[in-house]
């Protein structure tokens, strides 16, 4: 190829995503299926505006090498490990149900064994990068079918490693006429990725910290992708994969100091290629194909959706997903993945597959994909119109005992006051009305149980009456409100300690009558501005001093502000005043040389409310 041939290429690479990919995302698809719209586009099929097909992919391969590295980099052993059950559990049963089931559909089919199992674990799999985009686009990663279609995709990104380590080996033991890989081959495949595991554990961290000294950035980019390039390079002089070496280095890297540094250097590089990949694979799509063998291309789809997702919507049930969740799952992983891509073009390029059968399970995948979006939709409104008749969860049984104090909300506030009466010996009880944070927090050992603080057959049932302190946490001021109303009002004796969000919220706590009431960021920004005066050259214990005045005046000022918090003429009036008489204060005793403009100090007073965004006071 000339050098204006290659402008010519990169310019149309570059046209062609810029148009299809944020089309795709208008029209609610991912940026893959833009990406291999595009491809489809330019490639020698169509438009043919780029018609080296096999020079691209061959270029383009490093995006999936470099996706690996990036997949090895977030797999440390210790999040393995969290995550066992979803990800070793549900997702390998998923991979080998769904590996066996299409196995044995082709098995009449005359391929060879090596061919039916290298398609059954191609076909297996499941696109990572639509998955994880369509859940984060409709904000359900944290769902409980989220968490499982993540668990599932990790499984198979683990897996996706020995299965193209594999093929090349199962290559060879083919063009041996060997039913199994040739012992030479095995020995050299055990002696490289020894070394990699060595040199890796023991050689890449001092050489990053070598070159970290140097503070030239360009430097650590280019020992990034030196370690990518290179450790793919010694796999592929094996015969190994090259992604396999990539991503045993990005996953002994994963403890390092210098894991987000190289995700960064890496990440741009990725996604290029990654998207020059995907293109890549758009132009390899014949629509001659689709066009000359419809039916079997529409029954292939249909098998492969309909497999997958029996057997998902089977394993969420058996991970106690309700229906709705397991029919999520089902429809979002019963596609073929960007795995699958690599896995047929490596095993053509081996001889496990020929030509036709690689561009019809290209074909498969990509439509699969494609359509996968839409499925979703239609389902989600399905289940939108047919909601779930489930019972309600009303609140635990609370057992017999008279603590000293109640917690109502038990997240990051309620947990450090828990720990702290703990630490004291002095008996609580913890109200909690996320059933995530109940569950979570009793691997503990804490005393928590499920419910609306807010309610009064609750409150009893935790023996509120007996109780001398109620300490209110929860972190939403409607509800909090709520919770003191009603604790007030039932239980008038009790001494209640209230979290607030802000100013106007404690005003509301204040006219129930709350015995004590703390501004949540308050006195952490007291000892933010505290250091950063230190900083400023401020001596330590003026900087001290001048934080508790600070604080006193602020607290006057609140007792002076509830007085007038719902007419916000006089609230304005009385920040102003406040912050003069602030930095009157502040101007009395400053250090010698200091100048203090307070008309032109652009400084807001504690109780000024923020109009920006339409806020009341917020400290």
């Amino acid at each position: 190829m000339d050098h204006g041939n290659s402008l010519q290429t990169i310019v149309v690479f570059l046209i062609a995503a810029v148009i299809a990919v944020p089309l795709g995302r208008r029209l609610g698809l991912s940026a893959v299926i833009g990406y291999l719209a595009a491809g489809v586009a330019i490639g020698p099929h169509v438009l043919g505006l780029v018609a080296d097909v096999e020079d691209t992919l061959a270029i383009s391969e490093f995006g999936v090498v470099m996706l690996l590295f990036v997949i090895g980099l977030e797999l440390s052993p210790g999040r393995l490990w969290v995550m066992r059950r979803q990800v070793f559990g549900i997702g390998s049963l998923q991979v080998l149900l769904s590996a066996l089931a299409i196995a044995l559909l082709l098995s009449g089919l005359g391929l060879g064994w090596k061919a039916v199992a290298i398609i059954g674990m191609g076909l297996a799999l499941s696109s990572t990068a639509v998955g994880l985009q369509l859940l984060a686009e409709r904000r359900e990663l944290t769902s409980d079918h989220g968490r499982a279609t993540f668990g599932i995709l990790l499984f198979q990104d683990i897996i996706a490693i020995p299965l193209l380590a594999a093929i090349p080996l199962l290559g060879e033991a083919k063009a041996a006429a060997r039913s199994v890989p040739p012992i030479e081959a095995v020995m050299n495949a055990v002696v490289v990725i020894g070394l990699v595991i060595l040199g890796g554990r023991y050689v890449l961290r001092y050489l990053f910290r070598a070159v970290a000294k140097a503070r030239m950035v360009e430097v650590f980019s280019a020992a990034a992708l030196a370690v990518v390039v290179g450790t793919a390079w010694l796999m592929e002089t094996v015969g190994l994969s090259m992604g396999l070496g990539a991503f045993l280095a990005g996953m002994l890297l994963a403890d390092s100091e210098y894991r987000h540094e190289l995700e960064s250097h890496i990440e741009p590089f990725k996604g290029l290629f990654l998207g020059l990949f995907f293109i890549a694979v758009g132009m390899s799509i014949d629509l001659g194909v689709i066009g000359s063998e419809p039916a079997r291309i529409a029954i292939g789809v249909g098998l492969l959706l309909g497999i997958k997702a029996i057997l998902l919507y089977g394993l969420g049930r058996l991970a106690r997903l309700d229906n709705g969740d397991a029919m999520r799952l089902g429809v979002l992983l019963a596609m073929g993945g960007e795995f699958g891509f690599v896995v047929f073009a490596e095993s053509f390029k081996y001889g496990l597959i020929d030509a036709a059968w690689r561009d019809l399970l290209v074909v498969v995948v990509g439509v699969s994909m494609a359509v996968t979006p839409m499925l979703l939709i239609v389902v989600s409104h399905w289940l939108a119109r047919h909601p779930a008749r489930v019972a309600p969860r009303e609140f635990d049984q609370i057992g017999p005992g008279h603590p000293r104090v109640i917690i109502a909300g038990f997240g990051r506030v309620g947990q450090i006051v828990g720990r702290m009466l703990t630490a004291q010996r002095i008996p609580f009880t913890a109200l909690e009305n996320s059933p995530e944070q109940v569950d979570f927090s009793r691997r503990f050992g804490n005393k928590i149980y499920f419910g609306d603080p807010a309610r009064p057959d609750l409150l009893r049932a935790a023996h509120v009456e007996h109780a001398e302190i109620f300490v209110l946490t929860t972190d939403n001021p409607e509800a909090n409100l709520r919770t003191a109303r009603m604790v007030k009002r039932l239980f008038p004796h009790i001494r209640i300690y209230a979290r607030a969000r802000n100013r106007q919220h404690t005003f509301k706590l204040m006219d129930l009558g709350v015995d004590g009431v703390v501004r949540e960021t308050f006195h952490s920004s007291l000892e933010l501005g505290r250091q950063v005066l230190e900083a400023l050259g401020v001596a330590p214990e003026q900087a001290r001093e001048r934080m508790q005045r600070f604080l006193a005046h602020d607290e006057a000022l609140l007792q002076e502000q509830y007085l007038v918090y719902d007419d916000d003429a006089a609230l304005v009036a009385s920040a102003h005043e406040a912050l003069r008489d602030l930095v009157g204060l502040f101007d009395a005793d400053r250090m010698p040389g200091a100048n203090v403009d307070a008309e032109a100090a652009d400084v807001r007073s504690p109780g000024q409310p923020d109009r920006a965004d339409g806020a009341r006071p917020g400290a």
